[in-house]
């Protein structure tokens, strides 16, 4: 869907959308859409702005990805709202370095009449995802001996401290 800044000259626009899975691409992240993605929410062009567009919503969606410690599924069910606020791409200097401050940090810039519902909402999918993408707080993880997942099965495996590399400094008397 796209946000045409246009029509938000005249009037705020209410969206409310499905994607179904592999409509917006997750692929190049490792990760797969489990659920119909759903948003709701508007888009409006602030009044005194230059163009500044705030877009607000909520989107709920269950994704999956590898888990990190012992690469199983790992399921991730989001409930998230945004609210985002947009500046025309041509603000921008193009050739001199601008300092920013906090605030404008969080700003986004689109280019040309609008920008498209799905790179919004694929940005903030990304965004809501945990860095570590663990199936669950107490997994164990994969045994660096064997290989075998921990979480699915118990080894005999004993991890030694052979490797003592620094042992000829903890002798030095300073």
């Amino acid at each position: 869907m796209f946000l045409s800044v246009k029509e938000m000259e005249l009037r705020k626009v209410r969206f409310e959308e499905t994607f179904a899975p592999g409509q917006i691409d997750f692929a190049g992240e490792a990760l797969t859409q489990e659920t119909p993605l759903h948003v709701d929410g508007s888009a409006e062009l602030l009044a005194h702005s230059d163009g500044e567009v705030r877009v607000r919503g909520r989107f709920t969606v269950e994704m999956t990805a590898e888990c990190d410690r012992c690469l199983g599924r790992a399921r991730f069910p989001m409930d998230a709202r945004f609210d985002l606020f947009y500046r025309p791409a041509a603000q921008i200097a193009r050739e001199e370095e601008v300092s920013i401050d906090e605030g404008e940090a969080e700003i986004g810039f689109y280019e040309g009449e609008g920008m498209e519902l799905e790179d919004l909402l694929r940005e903030q999918v990304l965004l809501t995802l945990p860095m570590q993408r663990v199936c669950s707080d107490l997994c164990k993880g994969i045994c660096p001996i064997c290989g075998k997942n921990r979480n699915e099965t118990t080894c005999q495996c004993t991890v030694s401290a052979d490797d003592d590399r620094w042992g000829a400094l903890r002798n030095l008397n300073l």
